[in-house]
């Protein structure tokens, strides 16, 4: 797997804060176009121990050499981990982030092996073991990375109104960057 360009990306996104000062593309507000630092390598694989996972590589090597969070698609980038203090950022977790990383959930098998258009009828939770939540794109809608099954690695955008569960990039790298090179 191909390592991140931290140093690429980080100028981008300073370049998009730079063509975006008043903060008005969606979600930028939010994440303000910052990253928190890269988690240590110990960190991630003791989060990968303690979940009983292996993250997708694209998705790795992004924590371990650009950053955990929060700048990125929607309202930003999910934190793996809780941000350190140090890091200087304000960025807060919500209900939905803890219940994500519940112990043993990620380890679940994910349940599709097919989309599932429209208006869902199974609670929500059901549908996203096995899956970590990268980013919130408000109204209940989220976008997920598949940790486990035949789809591990793309990343799915759920929307339980109307949308339904339904793949939204092949994988992390793609989505992040697609993120990145828009105008």
């Amino acid at each position: 797997m191909e390592s991140w360009d931290e140093g690429g990306v980080r100028a981008r996104i300073r370049e998009m804060a730079a063509l975006d000062p008043e903060r008005a593309a969606f979600g930028a507000d939010t994440h303000r176009y910052q990253l928190a630092p890269a988690l240590p390598e110990a960190e991630v694989r003791a989060f990968e121990e303690g979940h009983g996972i292996e993250l997708p590589a694209a998705y790795r090597s992004f924590v371990t050499k650009v950053g955990n969070g929060p700048a990125g698609p929607s309202y930003g980038l999910m934190p793996l981990t809780v941000p350190r203090p140090e890091a200087g950022d304000d960025w807060a977790v919500d209900d939905e982030w803890a219940e994500d990383r519940l112990p043993g959930r990620l380890a679940e098998p994910f349940p599709l092996t097919e989309p599932l258009p429209g208006r869902i009828g199974a609670p929500a939770d059901e549908l996203t073991r096995g899956t970590l939540m990268l980013a919130e794109e408000g109204c209940g809608m989220f976008i997920r990375l598949i940790l486990n099954g035949q789809r591990a690695g793309e990343v799915w955008r759920m929307d339980p109104d109307w949308g339904g569960f339904v793949p939204a990039s092949p994988g992390f790298r793609t989505w992040y960057t697609e993120w990145l090179q828009r105008p």
